[in-house]
């Protein structure tokens, strides 16, 4: 398996740290209000090459965070006359309702910033120990960017050139800095901010010494993969690696991932441009697995154009799948025969093919585009060689392969047929005449027909209620 490391810009063949084992962190949203698409992108893609990764026997504990003290959260708390924390805690539960919506695996750990605060002072405090970092005299602290050899190795950028052009780093409190270069690992409090005791003064953490902490508690000095949007390359997965490497005394990260741009028809997203969408809103209007569908349908690492045409393609290229997998079940329910014929032995032997292309997409830097086209190929076989005189067993082989190749894409393909409220009330009806006649296996047949289909039946003084499981 090889993943493409943004560290030495080329294809490197994946040997983790310890074997049979990765240890992944992910930067996760800044949660002031709900998520957007471009959050959506490396929460599918990621979730995806970790599920890629399990499918090959990996362990593997995949960290992402939630950033809850920011500007923009206190922003917004101030506006609404609430403490920050309220806004925190409703845009978490948000984002992992749509996180779900989108079929996005819960990490293995979920670490706050304002839950890690202990830790942020004992890497600060290191870090000034060791000659890496400084206080000014309002209490900020600056990490003496400098210092560290290794500075610019991600983004491959050289730091005469940051500070002749590149303004990135530079920030207000630029007179109190030893260079302009350096930057913030602790700031004072403002008026009406959350803040927390330090021995320098009441403040907060800066943003970038969250990540370093936290993937150093839940994973370790040395991790496997580091992932997130390009857009982090520089200067949060930089400033990262100046941190946790300086801190911990050994190399940070193995491989750095960072997924593409994702633009609004050819446009970057913006709300002054009217093209910004959050998850939320495509969801009033295309089940959200059409939307990690069409996530999925570039490589990661390539830009990404959203459009309303862009978006039906992907609702097509979805429904030709579930619609594969709803005709195989059908031909099962009323297939004859079950065991395979030496005709269908050779079939299911070719149809493996397709698993192997798959799995040689996803094993060159998690190539979804192809992994998906591999879908496709193995939908037309099954839609070429299944019909009424199949055996269950070749129907059940070719959709067992098609379900769990859409399922390491985290694709549902499989729905459960919903009842409607009239056809559950009608076998409700049916039960209860059961009952009354004492035909009480018919009753309990009822009863769990429905149990399977996810309805649970609850029998009341008031009669019988029924709710979806």
């Amino acid at each position: 398996m090889k993943i493409y490391n943004t560290l030495t810009k080329r294809k490197e063949e994946f040997v983790p740290l310890e074997e049979g084992k990765v240890k992944m962190y992910v930067c996760g949203p800044t949660v002031y209000n709900l998520i957007h698409i471009g959050n959506a992108r490396p929460m599918i893609v990621f979730d995806t090459a970790r599920r890629y990764m399990e499918h090959r026997g990996y362990e593997v504990n995949f960290v992402s965070n939630f950033t809850d003290v920011d500007d923009k959260i206190i922003k917004k708390a101030i506006e609404e006359g609430v403490d920050a924390s309220v806004i925190s805690e409703r845009y978490i539960a948000e984002c992992k309702k749509d996180m779900q919506a989108m079929n996005v695996k819960p990490a293995t750990t979920h670490p706050k910033a304002t839950e890690e605060i202990d830790g942020m002072l004992d890497m600060i405090n290191k870090l000034m120990e060791k000659g890496y970092a400084y206080a000014a005299e309002d209490g900020t602290v600056y990490f003496r960017t400098r210092s560290f050899k290794g500075y610019g190795k991600l983004s491959h950028k050289n730091l005469d050139d940051l500070q002749g052009g590149n303004r990135s780093l530079l920030v207000t409190g630029e007179d109190q800095k030893e260079d302009p270069l350096d930057f913030v690992l602790w700031k004072p409090k403002k008026e009406g901010e959350p803040y927390w005791e330090s021995p320098w003064c009441k403040g907060r953490p800066g943003w970038h010494i969250e990540c370093s902490v936290m993937s150093k508690k839940y994973l370790g000095d040395e991790i496997d993969i580091h992932a997130g949007g390009e857009d982090l390359i520089f200067p949060h997965h930089e400033n990262e690696i100046a941190q946790s490497e300086a801190a911990n005394g050994k190399p940070f990260s193995k491989y750095w991932m960072h997924n593409g741009f994702l633009n609004i028809d050819n446009k970057k997203m913006s709300k002054s441009l009217g093209n910004f969408f959050t998850v939320r809103d495509i969801s009033e209007k295309y089940d959200l697995q059409v939307l990690r569908f069409f996530m999925l349908s570039a490589h990661y690492r390539s830009p990404l154009n959203f459009s309303a045409e862009l978006m039906e393609a992907a609702q097509n290229g979805y429904d030709r799948i579930v619609t594969s997998v709803s005709n195989l079940n059908y031909l099962l329910e009323n297939a004859v025969s079950d065991t395979m014929s030496e005709e269908e032995r050779k079939l299911a032997g070719e149809a493996k093919g397709y698993i192997d292309k798959f799995d040689q997409a996803m094993d060159d830097d998690f190539n979804t585009a192809d992994a998906i086209a591999a879908i496709f190929e193995l939908v037309k076989f099954a839609n070429t060689h299944a019909n009424a005189e199949c055996s269950k067993e070749f129907l059940k082989a070719l959709k067992d392969e098609i379900v769990m190749l859409s399922d390491i894409c985290g694709l549902i393909v499989e729905k459960k047929q919903e009842m409607l409220a009239q056809d559950i009330e009608a076998m409700i009806e049916e039960r209860q005449a059961a009952r009354k006649a004492k035909n009480f296996q018919r009753a309990d047949e009822i009863r769990n027909e429905l149990l399977s289909k996810g309805i649970i039946l609850e029998d009341t003084r008031e009669g019988v209620k029924w709710k979806k499981a």
